[in-house]
């Protein structure tokens, strides 16, 4: 774990809630000049405690509604079809988050697709063909009642 004090937290909070945030504003909010702030977003930034900037978009207003969770078993658990499978799902576009997990299912899928008949597709043509799975349930998401990209952290 790495050591932060309470300005790196307070940066770093400030970077989650606004990535463009400037040096100069963030310098004002915690106290110091702009040289030591920049240097500590640098450093966090070398340390790979920040490890990099995005814009969060908004999935409908850009024609993606169907949002997805699949649970995912494989067929065998060794250890070539578990790379086989990861490789796969690496170069689905699909699927944004993919998670090994334990439990009555082996992977968790987080899928988001423009309709019903793009996921139909996605299933058909793309996650169900492959050697290593034997099962998927598919779970569609109605309504998000909390949705968070800020790790709260302080």
């Amino acid at each position: 774990m790495i050591s932060l004090d309470n300005i790196d937290l307070i940066i770093l909070n400030i970077l989650q809630l606004n990535s463009k945030a400037n040096i100069k504003e963030i310098a004002l909010k915690v106290g110091l000049t702009q040289t030591p702030t920049y240097e500590r977003i640098k450093r966090l930034e070398k340390l790979g405690v920040i490890e990099k900037y995005i814009a969060v978009i908004n999935k409908a207003k850009v024609g993606f509604n169907i949002e997805v969770f699949c649970q995912v078993s494989l067929q065998v658990h060794s250890r070539g079809l578990i790379n086989k499978f990861e490789l796969a799902v690496l170069r689905m576009n699909e699927v944004m988050e993919c998670f090994h997990v334990a439990g009555n299912y082996d992977y968790l899928l987080k899928v988001i697709v423009k309709d019903m008949k793009s996921y139909q597709l996605f299933l058909k043509n793309k996650l169900s063909v492959l050697d290593s799975v034997a099962n998927v349930q598919s779970t569609f998401i109605l309504s998000a009642t909390k949705s968070n990209t800020v790790l709260q952290i302080n």
